[in-house]
């Protein structure tokens, strides 16, 4: 098997950069002494570090991508309701109308681009699916 780890590279650094956010907002609530919103934030992101290496393709070879994402979506989906809750309100969270979300979808492509493929494929790159 060739060497992955520029694989396994972006698959960790993909997704904590997804949550890079919720620890910036848990590090300005802390100074501004909210502190409850602080703590949440933090759990949230070390619960996503944790989501992040548990459901790492290299430990389930044999699942496919979009069963090991969709957790870790959730998740996604959680810390937005967190930093929409923390802000006090979906104005203050940055955005005139709850249409406004749909500008986040683009996010789930990869649920359709690389979903039903699993870690142990690696070696059927540019077969044919019918040999």
């Amino acid at each position: 098997m060739t060497d992955r780890r520029s694989e396994k590279r972006g698959w960790n650094f993909g997704w904590f950069g997804s949550f890079i956010w919720v620890l910036i907002l848990s590090v300005v609530f802390a100074v501004q002494g909210r502190l409850l919103a602080a703590v949440l934030g933090l759990t949230l992101f070390g619960s996503a570090g944790a989501a992040i290496r548990y459901f790492a393709p290299w430990r389930h070879p044999h699942r496919t991508f979009r069963q090991l994402m969709v957790p870790i979506y959730l998740l996604i989906l959680v810390t937005f309701g967190w930093g929409v809750w923390a802000s006090d309100d979906l104005l203050g969270f940055g955005t005139q109308s709850p249409w406004a979300l749909f500008i986040l979808l683009p996010i789930l492509s990869p649920l359709w681009t690389v979903g039903n493929r699993r870690w142990s494929d690696a070696g059927d790159v540019g077969k044919d699916p019918g040999s």
